[in-house]
């Protein structure tokens, strides 16, 4: 046996050494543009500023697009599924683990070009306004409090294009939710008679995982990741 039959016989004979494979999440999402949407470019900045901080630990991210409120039940209920994102820490299923922020978003209140509105606090803008709401959302506590104090004065939508929609019609005389979501959507209906009024707060963009023993050591694995982004 000459010496190029030796030298391929030696490497045939080695176990064939595999890399380990590429762990991928897949989460839930909904189409809140410009932080999240199928048809946006990368899916939307949140999405992808949270693909890019993942790919740093070489997890690759797949989403998929839900109604609101399906897209949360399958993140709880589904174990095909990891979490949901984005999500504001008060919108999530019932014993999610919560991720610090990974992105920013903003409540606001929004109205429609032309109309006066005048108020010192959340409390006093559902006591006197008509104020549109997206029902399928779960505001932060004191949106929350308001709507239950004044049922006859918060007017729910099943989704963001409903509630511009309202308002541009004046069926509803403010808005409260994201002003760059309601305005992309109107730029993008080419409704211009849609004016930003006041900012409530600003709110942090979660992901929520799924409570169980996987889920955890993930969670603990992108705080590592979202801490290492502010050093």
């Amino acid at each position: 046996m000459n010496k190029s039959r030796l030298i391929l016989l030696f490497f045939l004979m080695i176990p064939v050494l595999t890399l380990p494979a590429q762990e991928t999440w897949k989460i839930t999402s909904l189409n809140w543009q410009p932080y999240a949407g199928a048809e946006l470019a990368n899916q939307g900045h949140s999405i992808e500023k949270l693909k890019q901080i993942l790919q740093q630990a070489g997890i690759m991210l797949e989403v998929e697009f839900y109604p609101w409120n399906r897209a949360k039940l399958l993140a709880q209920k589904n174990k095909e599924y990891v979490g949901a994102f984005p999500v504001w820490p008060e919108d999530i299923f019932d014993k999610a683990l919560i991720s610090l922020a990974v992105d920013w978003s903003e409540i606001a209140v929004l109205k429609r070009a032309g109309t006066r509105i005048s108020f010192n606090s959340v409390d006093e803008l559902f006591r006197k306004y008509s104020v549109g709401v997206v029902s399928t959302y779960i505001y932060p506590k004191v949106v929350m409090e308001a709507m239950k104090k004044y049922p006859h004065h918060s007017d729910g939508s099943s989704n963001e294009m409903t509630l511009l929609k309202k308002l541009e019609t004046g069926r509803d005389e403010v808005a409260i939710t994201d002003p760059k979501v309601m305005l992309y959507l109107a730029s993008e209906q080419g409704i211009d008679n849609i004016v930003y009024v006041k900012k409530i707060m600003d709110k942090e963009l979660v992901v929520a995982f799924r409570d169980d023993e996987e889920n955890r050591k993930r969670l603990q694995v992108l705080n590592n990741l979202l801490r290492q982004q502010k050093n």
